[in-house]
């Protein structure tokens, strides 16, 4: 299956947020968008970037940019993650994978030995008229959402 390429108009998409409300894609148009995927909310890993995207929040802001998170996680498990990590962005339930797919981050993974489909960490930048400008995939947390800045800037 092919995915949204760099330069790319981003495919309209509806999601259930952790607000309880259906949320558009197209409902970002004329900002910027930094769309987060992570495979698992509580995770270590999931969890610092998470907090990382919490703690530049202000900046994106400033910035026109606002950050959302997708993973296949559950609307109860994204609450549960907001509530005890003060996240102040919606977190999307991908849990049929449509988005994932869509953007190319539903792949066979590997971890202890064994292989399994889940969310490759990755991160993609919308312009404000829905083009896909930047992505970042296999992410590595540290110094990740420095960089997301940074090309927001840009």
């Amino acid at each position: 299956m092919s995915h949204v390429q760099v330069g790319e108009k981003v495919a309209n998409f509806k999601l259930l947020a952790s607000s309880g409300e259906e949320v558009n894609f197209e409902d970002y148009k004329g900002k910027k968008l930094v769309i987060y995927f992570y495979p698992r909310d509580m995770t270590p890993g999931c969890t610092a970037e998470s907090c990382d995207f919490r703690d530049f929040n202000g900046q994106f802001a400033e910035n026109g940019t606002e950050v959302v998170g997708i993973s296949p996680d559950d609307l109860a498990s994204h609450g549960q993650f907001i509530s005890e990590y003060n996240l102040p962005f919606l977190l999307l339930s991908d849990t049929e994978h449509t988005v994932s797919e869509q953007f190319g981050v539903w792949k066979e993974l590997s971890w202890g030995g064994k292989t399994f489909l889940g969310v490759e960490r990755s991160t993609f930048l919308i312009d404000e008229e829905g083009v896909l400008v930047r992505e970042w995939r296999s992410v590595s947390v540290e110094g990740h959402v420095d960089e997301v800045l940074a090309a927001v800037k840009s």
